[in-house]
């Protein structure tokens, strides 16, 4: 068994292993406590309503896919499954330790964790060229869409889980209301989601970010300004999708120059 065919059996049973471990980890569950019994604990706005994170199944799916597609004989000499070496496990390993902090209330250390995941995702997405280059529709739908999903979710994972931590910290934000905060943060989820759509047209990105900020509206309906500004954010991603659904099937992406020259 070559090098190559290793990192392929390695994946798939990385993807495996970390399907199994975020299951137990609530069913057991780890530490006595759920992931989101841990997460309601802290009073802060970034996190969403419950059904919300019933997108894990659809990430689940995502990792099977991709694991099975690239140890199809017809993928042995793909250079894009190649270029992506083993940051899939790297991702992995850090999925699962995030779990095992989280639930152990090793919180500070879970935002370190959290961007070693988010760091390996996007290195992927680049090395993966999603967005840029052609690829048949099984390979979108095993390749591109599984990690578009789940960089997106993963983005705002990140927020939410800095934000918590912060709160644990009791940091004061600055002297800014957590309303506040909650408002801007959603503007700077419209903003990467409209970078994505304008270099990327990465509509799967997109609908995540959209998913998850009309799950803050729903969760924080008793708080008017988070809500509203929830709500709105949401329609924003919702437009810009649209927008980039429609233009897509006209022109090519846009390049980082272009973007920076319209900035």
């Amino acid at each position: 068994m070559n090098g190559e065919t290793t990192r392929r059996y390695v994946n798939l049973i990385v993807a495996i292993v970390t399907i199994l471990f975020n299951g137990l980890a609530n069913a057991l569950p780890l530490n006595g406590q759920s992931t989101g019994e841990i997460s309601d604990r802290f009073d802060v706005y970034f996190v969403p309503a419950g059904y919300v994170f019933s997108i894990w199944g659809v990430i689940y799916i995502g990792w099977l896919a991709f694991a099975i597609y690239q140890l199809l004989p017809a993928q042995r000499d793909n250079p894009r499954l190649e270029r992506i070496g083993y940051l899939f496990v790297v991702s992995g390993i850090a999925n699962m330790a995030w779990l095992f902090l989280w639930h152990y209330e090793y919180f500070v250390l879970t935002v370190l964790v959290m961007f070693v995941l988010l760091l390996s995702l996007i290195a992927i997405y680049l090395r993966l060229e999603i967005g840029k280059v052609r690829v048949t529709a099984v390979e979108r739908w095993c390749v591109d869409i599984p990690f578009s999903l789940y960089l997106g979710w993963i983005t705002v994972a990140t927020i939410a889980n800095v934000t918590a931590v912060l709160h644990h910290l009791q940091w004061g934000g600055w002297g800014i209301r957590p309303e506040l905060w909650a408002i801007i943060l959603l503007a700077v989820g419209v903003f990467i989601a409209a970078v994505m759509g304008f270099l990327r047209r990465d509509i799967g990105y997109m609908l995540v970010i959209a998913w998850a900020f009309v799950g803050i509206a729903i969760k924080h309906g008793g708080v008017p300004p988070v809500a509203t500004g929830a709500w709105v954010a949401s329609i924003a991603v919702i437009a810009l999708i649209g927008a980039v659904a429609w233009v897509g099937r006209r022109q090519r992406p846009a390049s980082l120059s272009t973007l920076l020259r319209l900035i």
